[in-house]
């Protein structure tokens, strides 16, 4: 298992489908299935492509900003910044992908909004 080349099936996977091409991204990096757990999302490869398609298209100036990866065994992590709308300070993303054969086939995520204010100066990213 190649960690480096999985961290970057997950990075060109994740920056092409949020970059405005979830239908490559899919084609060039989704396995047999897409386990999604989420409960707020369908599972399989269609209902991905649905989605990202749906969040670009009510927020043009969609921005994912990749801030780390990092990968152990089958899995991938990656900690990004979703900006939604210029200016914003966001949401903070934690996601989990499981590869299988170089195809990510699973998917877990910790959604939290940016807050303006914190009780700490260390920042989300």
């Amino acid at each position: 298992m190649d960690l480096e080349q999985n961290k970057q099936i997950v990075v060109d996977f994740y920056q092409t489908a949020f970059d405005g091409d979830p239908a490559k991204a899919v084609a060039d990096h989704i396995g047999d299935r897409y386990i999604q757990h989420n409960p707020q999302a369908p599972d399989g490869p269609e209902a991905f492509i649905g989605f990202v398609e749906w969040l670009r298209g009510d927020n043009p100036e969609l921005q994912l900003n990749i801030k780390r990866v990092m990968a152990e065994g089958d899995l991938v992590f990656t900690h990004s910044q979703l900006v939604l709308r210029a200016g914003e300070p966001g949401r903070a993303l934690a996601d989990i992908f499981r590869l299988e054969n170089g195809k990510v086939v699973e998917h877990w995520d910790v959604i939290q909004d940016v807050p303006a204010e914190a009780a700490n100066d260390n920042g989300m990213f």
